[in-house]
């Protein structure tokens, strides 16, 4: 129940008194399984909740001796089950006994189906060693009823999904196995919520790691460093993150309280800050070896004294601004190509000074002159530098700004469509409990369909709980996300007081 998407039920002849007593385990379902951990309000059974998660039910009767006519009307094999499954009149407690299992199944199993097979061959003989006889010697009867039943079950076998739409893949089924058994080991009633919980610990800690390996993927295939500007590196940062956001919300399930989101969010941007650094070393490298090789005439005139003669002054400035300007033609320098500069001409300025006091073609008023200006455009290069700082910093902010808005967009989108589908789920539930109460009051059984009230009332309220979600869905997604962007981006509270202003409104 706990782990198939369809369950296949075998009997011989008919359905019968017999065949439901054999049956009867499900009667005792309510003991064995709980699907949530705390108790259900105004004493409601837990049960009711069974049929969001247990399988389709398939009554397969083998060996079928009856004809499928009812009254002198002809019946479908599905008519044949309901028929079977409607409650007996009376008190006397072997019926209350034998309508146990109908009831049961018609509480837990809204989607019903029924097969009926003839013998596969009317030669004794041969039944008694049906494993060796070849499917074309089989009674032309059973084996279009088993292509019929084959062909059901390829088509409307569902893979096993658990409540709220979580989908049971090869390891997640691995985990539940192991979930339940060690629950039974201990003396304990398997519990579907508990299980989900233990399962989301392992497919969410799997959903961060894959997500941030799909980042690291993407920026590696798509980043060329050094990158031309930070920029260019930010928004390569974007459409990646953007990716791992979709596989990291793909993945992930019941992360109430944005546990391993947060996890993620901190994994990317540390992984953001490696990429910036690295483009930063990148550039570095670059634009020292390519000043070096600029630079290297300059250096060799200096050791050779080239520049210590009258006039050697002007000489040098003119050599230093050809490098400067070659400098600016190479491509793709890099977010440090300026800073590089700056070190170059600052590791410059004691040899500038001591070549403009040697130089005799030029006055002291000339050269004081010419001290004054190198200051003033030093000071230039030094306001320019913390200009582009400034600049970078204010890049860098609004990124996590529209970091911020990609995770909330995300987030948003997630737990509405996980609302969406709670709310399908609590509607069909109520739906099927509608119809067992309708058909029990028409059969006559006026007290057991009273009885479904407590069960039916229950789930009104939480689909209107549901439904009120929406209006605080929002706020709830604003004030999470925010939590997560302060503490995996450092500096981002300003950020973040700001972004409060503007969705207040949202908020009431």
């Amino acid at each position: 129940m706990l782990l198939s998407s369809t369950f296949i039920y075998n009997s011989m002849n008919t359905i019968n008194h017999q065949a439901l007593e054999q049956l009867h385990f499900v009667t005792e379902l309510t003991e064995l399984i709980r699907a949530k951990a705390s108790s259900t309000p105004d004493e409601v059974e837990d049960s009711f909740q069974f049929v969001s998660f247990f399988p389709d039910f398939v009554w397969v009767v083998r060996d079928f001796i009856l004809e499928l006519v009812i009254d002198g009307r002809y019946i479908t094999e599905d008519e044949y089950l309901e028929d079977a499954l409607k409650l007996i009149p009376g008190k006397h407690p072997k019926i209350k006994y034998s309508n146990m299992p109908r009831e049961c199944i018609r509480h837990f199993f809204p989607k019903r189906k029924c097969f009926v097979f003839d013998r596969p061959t009317n030669d004794l003989k041969a039944l008694q060693h049906l494993e060796n006889i070849s499917e074309a010697n089989l009674d032309g009867n059973f084996q279009m009823q088993l292509e019929k039943f084959c062909s059901y079950i390829l088509t409307n076998a569902k893979t096993k999904t658990l409540r709220e739409g979580i989908i049971v893949t090869g390891n997640r089924l691995e985990t539940l196995v192991v979930t339940y058994v060690n629950a039974i080991n201990s003396g304990e009633v398997p519990c579907l919520e508990n299980a989900v919980t233990t399962l989301a610990l392992f497919e969410n800690a799997e959903a961060v790691r894959k997500a941030a390996d799909h980042y690291s993927q993407l920026m590696a295939q798509r980043l060329k460093l050094p990158t031309d500007t930070l920029q260019e590196l930010l928004s390569v940062h974007a459409v990646c993150e953007r990716k791992a956001i979709t596989v990291f919300m793909e993945r992930s399930f019941k992360d109430n309280k944005r546990e391993f989101q947060e996890q993620f969010m901190n994994i990317i941007e540390k992984k953001k800050e490696g990429f910036l650094l690295q483009n930063e070393k990148a550039s570095v490298k670059y634009c020292q070896a390519e000043l070096e090789r600029l630079s290297e005439p300059l250096m060799e005139s200096i050791s050779r004294g080239n520049f210590c003669v009258p006039g050697g002054y002007n000489l040098y400035l003119e050599t230093k601004k050809k490098i400067e300007q070659d400098y600016k033609l190479v491509p793709r320098k890099g977010v440090k190509a300026n800073e590089v500069f700056q070190y170059f001409l600052q590791s410059q300025a004691a040899i500038e000074e001591s070549i403009l006091q040697l130089d005799k073609a030029l006055t002291d008023g000339e050269k004081a002159l010419a001290a004054v200006w190198a200051k003033k455009k030093a000071a230039e290069k030094e306001t320019e530098l913390l200009r582009e700082k400034q600049k970078a910093q204010q890049q860098m902010m609004e990124d996590k700004e529209r970091s911020f808005q990609e995770n909330i967009a995300q987030l948003k989108e997630k737990v509405e469509a996980e609302r969406q589908l709670l709310l399908m789920e609590q509607e069909k539930m109520l739906n099927h409990k509608l119809k067992v109460q309708e058909e029990l009051l028409t059969e006559g059984f006026k007290k057991k369909s009273e009885a479904l009230n407590k069960e039916i009332n229950q789930l009104q309220k939480e689909i209107e709980a549901t439904k009120k979600e929406e209006s605080s869905v929002f706020s709830q997604i604003v004030g999470a996300v925010g939590k997560m962007v302060i503490a995996a981006q450092p500096g981002a509270a300003k950020l973040w007081d700001t972004r409060m202003k503007l969705f207040r409104p949202h908020l009431k």
